[in-house]
């Protein structure tokens, strides 16, 4: 990722978290955590844990040499471990004896990645949090404000902002409540050693992973997953969705900007939106970046599905792979979440013009209902058919459907003409939009109120 785009790819704080530096100190967290774990299984001398855990502070280490040499060895962690042990050998030579006891390099590489992992997810929530609510208040503001639905693109019959608005914050809520359970099964420790058996620590092996478990305050899978990758599958697919509900929204957003539509607008300010050529243009960067991300992380999600055939106990390629894979997953997801966040604060609903989309329409698209309401007089064949009739000279004459309606002596034998202004009213015609509108604030609440974990 360019690092001119840094600012409008990635949230500040998914920044930090997937930067080298906290990277390196993920594994050096896994290193000290280790030695307490062993030290207190009696697996290494007890005084051997404190001079180990000194060092594990990423400020020590070169970060550039660690990539140099990584490049040679595979992994970075195999000259972070090297050098973690010149580090206590300056010290304490008889402790420098014990730093990743009984571990291996994919042990050190794959904790630290589910620490970050851990702090991402928190961002991810809190984020949503945020999202979640500014949608909440659209959906109530608009609980009852006319909007033209569309079918293919197509007008039909009359919706609710607050309606469409709670289609975008359900989604939302469901992508937060699925990130939230997929905590339990996929922030847990990696520990096998080599083969994976923990052969080394005889004994003491599952005392020891226990110990690392309860110290990093991750979970204890029932079998180290050096090979088995549906963790880490399953958190880039569910950041996926994430990118993607955003994605709808911002598609949707999008197209009622459109100058020919302007039912909806981002909010200028100075600088925001400028085009280098047509000066009149407000340009819908923010939803433009969200749109961008939900075609990007769909790739990175594939390659993680692709990475998951990993051969026997240790794979080759595969593991590599997901390496850039995932980061940049949660890096985009989050910028698109800061984006979707500041759009929908300051987005700007014009009713009116919702309503004179709908007006221009000719009523139209409430056919439907006049036929139904005929139908109960006249039998569905013909009143299917009045209606129908009524409907292409509307368009063809471009006047209202209701004024048609009412030289059709068929229709005023058997309707009044206040029975056809509540027909032809589309605010009249709203179904359950603002009913669903309640539902799906409900289970907004239901999520917020339910804490983190």
């Amino acid at each position: 990722m360019s690092g001119l785009y840094d600012e409008m790819s990635a949230s500040k704080i998914m920044r930090e978290i997937f930067s080298d530096r906290a990277q390196v100190q993920g594994m050096l967290d896994f290193e000290a955590a280790l030695a307490r774990a062993e030290a207190d299984a009696g697996v290494i001398p007890q005084e051997a844990a404190t001079p180990i855990a000194a060092q594990c502070r990423a400020k020590r280490f070169d970060l550039e040499r660690l990539a140099q040499e990584g490049a040679q060895t595979g992994n970075i962690a195999v000259p972070l471990v090297a050098a973690l042990v010149d580090l206590v050998a300056r010290n304490d030579p008889a402790a420098s004896r014990f730093v990743n006891f009984g571990a291996t390099s994919q042990d050190a590489v794959d904790t630290g990645l589910v620490l970050q992992l851990q702090k991402a997810l928190d961002s991810f929530d809190a984020d949503l949090g945020r999202l979640c609510e500014v949608l909440a208040e659209l959906v109530r503001r608009h609980r009852r404000t006319v909007l033209l639905g569309r079918l293919w693109l197509q007008p039909t019959v009359p919706v609710t902002f607050g309606f469409k608005a709670a289609g975008w914050l359900s989604a939302l809520v469901r992508d937060r409540e699925r990130l939230r359970a997929l905590r339990a099964r996929t922030l847990v420790v990696q520990f096998g050693g080599a083969g994976g058996t923990l052969a080394p620590l005889g004994s003491k092996g599952l005392e020891v992973a226990m110990h690392l478990a309860q110290g990093l305050k991750l979970g204890l899978p029932d079998v180290p997953w050096h090979a088995a990758r549906d963790r880490i599958a399953e958190v880039g697919a569910a950041i996926g969705l994430v990118a993607g509900s955003l994605g709808k929204m911002a598609r949707d957003i999008s197209l009622m900007t459109q100058a020919e539509v302007a039912e909806a607008s981002e909010h200028i300010a100075p600088g925001r939106g400028t085009a280098s050529n047509g000066l009149h243009k407000r340009n819908p960067i923010g939803v433009g970046a969200i749109l961008a991300v939900a075609a990007r992380v769909p790739g990175l999600v594939g390659t993680l599905f692709s990475a998951m055939p990993q051969e026997h106990e240790r794979g080759l390629g595969g593991w590599q792979a997901e390496w850039d894979s995932l980061p940049e997953i949660c890096l985009l997801t989050s910028g698109a979440l800061a984006r979707a966040i500041e759009v929908v604060q300051a987005l700007e609903v014009d009713p009116t013009r919702m309503r004179a989309n709908i007006d221009a329409t000719g009523g139209v698209i409430l056919g439907e209902v006049v036929a139904l309401a005929l139908v109960r007089h006249l039998g569905s064949p013909q009143a299917h058919a009045i209606v129908e009739r009524a409907c292409r000279q509307a368009v063809d004459t471009k006047t209202s459907l209701r004024d048609v309606l009412e030289t059709e002596r068929d229709v005023t034998n058997k309707l009044t003409f206040a029975e056809l202004d509540e027909l032809c009213d589309p605010g009249e015609h709203l179904g359950l939009a603002e009913a669903f509108g309640e539902r799906v604030l409900a289970e907004h609440a239901r999520i917020a109120g339910n804490g983190q974990h």
